[in-house]
């Protein structure tokens, strides 16, 4: 009923730990007295307003502060991301940690707490965990959160409202693989090969054929890994001969700050996906059927699709439906969606566990864990990869395709086909700022400006090469009113 996560505790064997709530587990009777509340600790949770997956602390003497676990059950936190729901967590316990070397609680936290805080997480030499700016700068923005919340609930003063710091710049982060190392980390890390590019014998990954096909896709779209993860098969593009690349469109609420933009999907990622969605997928979901496992999933709604694809009719709990479109489902309320076919209950996420369940966002990050833990035991040294730096590399393959496009070195386009180019994505930081779906081009430049600035035209073609301008520049441009393209090419 209770999932442990990982905790940072500062100097002490036992301190505040992380824990979320397991609703699809099977009911534990309460002891004794206990059963007076209610029959069983999930319905207890329930009636608590407790919801599946939601974050909670324990503190050192194995018992919880209600008043903190109120913060994470708010309907302001229930409104927010489960990745900031989860940063939120992490911040808050270290800084209770952080206070229970200090001997102090919580609300009675002063401003020298905090700033002796600060010099701790970002100066003391005695911390062997010491970070940048910007990681403290979210712990201080989840701490603010909570003693806002606080405030207003439990006339709790802001130890942190006071506290001067940076907020970082965050492109000193920024890192990236060219596109040769993005598929050796790839085959080495989640796809079993050795050294030599064959099947490693001593391989024993089960996942290989979801994993390379995720990996692909966070390199092949520029996503980020919760909008990837987030993905229901509805909107996977259909396969159409003849084409590059597939206009794809990111729902707003599995977008960061719910901005969804228009993307674009090379045919390889969408192949890849349909591998998988006919093959380990298929077998994942037949055995959860043979099983009965999803007839004993709480909480799961079966749907119907609606007939444009656009939405699902959803069971309102009053015997009718009403139609939700996907642009306002968020990533939590996918995982419960299913439908009903032929063979029985069929889960609309595309990425599933092992067990046919749909795939946890936060699980990706334990298969970058692996896979980088497994090279690192093949002997390579400091080659290691996270999901974002996959996006880093998508943007600097498009950085690298509009600078060579202006510079008349990618793809020998005529005079006409350059301005088609710049019609639609005006110069090269606007073409990254497309991409990555970022609202302002500044943004991007925070970001990318200095890491790309002084790059050479070699490293920009070798990231480049290879790329199907002319395809790409048919498919994405299709349709569009001030473009013009050729009339017997293959339609969308």
């Amino acid at each position: 009923m209770l999932v442990a996560e990982e905790t940072e505790v500062v100097a002490n064997s036992v301190g505040w730990q992380v824990y979320r709530y397991d609703l699809e587990r099977s009911a534990q009777e309460l002891p004794g007295d206990l059963s007076l509340y209610a029959p069983d600790l999930r319905t207890w949770i329930e009636r608590l307003g407790g919801r599946h997956g939601q974050r909670f602390l324990i503190g050192p003497a194995g018992l919880p502060d209600l008043r903190v676990n109120a913060f994470f059950a708010s309907s302001k936190m229930r409104n927010r991301s489960d990745l900031t729901n989860r940063d939120y967590a992490y911040s808050l316990a270290l800084w209770l940690n952080f206070l229970l070397v200090l001997g102090r609680n919580w609300w009675e936290a002063t401003e020298e707490d905090a700033a002796e805080f600060q010099f701790w997480r970002l100066t003391d030499p005695g911390n062997e965990q010491r970070v940048g700016k910007s990681s403290f700068a979210k712990d201080v923005a989840g701490c603010k959160k909570f003693y806002k919340w606080a405030g207003r609930n439990y006339q709790v003063p802001d130890p942190f409202d006071e506290l001067e710091y940076d907020r970082g710049k965050r492109q000193q982060n920024v890192k990236w693989l060219d596109p040769d190392a993005i598929r050796r980390w790839r085959d080495l890390g989640v796809r079993g090969r050795g050294l030599d590019g064959r099947l490693d014998r001593r391989w024993r990954g089960r996942n290989d054929q979801r994993d390379g096909a995720f990996v692909d896709g966070l390199y092949g779209t520029g996503l980020r890994l919760t909008s990837w993860s987030s993905v229901v098969l509805p909107e996977l593009p259909r396969m159409a001969p003849g084409r590059g690349y597939f206009t794809c469109q990111l729902a707003d609420q599995c977008a960061k700050r719910e901005n969804g933009y228009t993307y674009w999907m090379p045919r390889t990622v969408a192949a890849g996906a349909h591998a998988y969605r006919e093959g380990a997928r298929a077998r994942a979901i037949r055995r959860a059927q043979e099983s009965g496992l999803y007839e004993s999933v709480r909480g799961l709604r079966v749907v119907r699709l609606d007939r444009r694809g656009k939405g699902v009719e959803i069971p309102d709990g009053a015997g009718g439906r009403v139609t939700r479109a996907w642009n306002d489902l968020t990533p939590q309320v996918r995982m419960r969606l299913f439908t009903e076919t032929p063979q029985g209950l069929e889960p609309l996420s595309l990425w599933l566990n092992e067990d046919g369940m749909p795939r946890d966002a936060h699980g990706w990050h334990h298969t970058f864990e692996a896979a980088n833990t497994r090279i690192e035991d093949l002997g390579l040294e400091n080659f290691t990869c996270t999901a974002h730096m996959h996006r880093h590399s998508f943007a600097l393959k498009w950085f690298s395709v509009g600078k060579l496009v202006w510079a008349r070195r990618l793809g020998h386009l005529s005079e006409e086909e350059t301005q088609d180019f710049r019609d639609q994505f005006g110069d090269h930081w606007h073409l990254v700022q497309t991409m990555l779906g970022h609202l302002r081009v500044e943004t991007t430049k925070e970001v990318y400006l200095e890491p790309f600035r002084n790059l050479q035209v070699e490293l920009l073609l070798a990231h480049a090469e290879g790329f199907p301008l002319a395809r790409f520049m048919a498919d994405a441009f299709a349709g569009h009113p001030h473009v013009r393209t050729d009339p017997l090419a293959v339609s969308r």
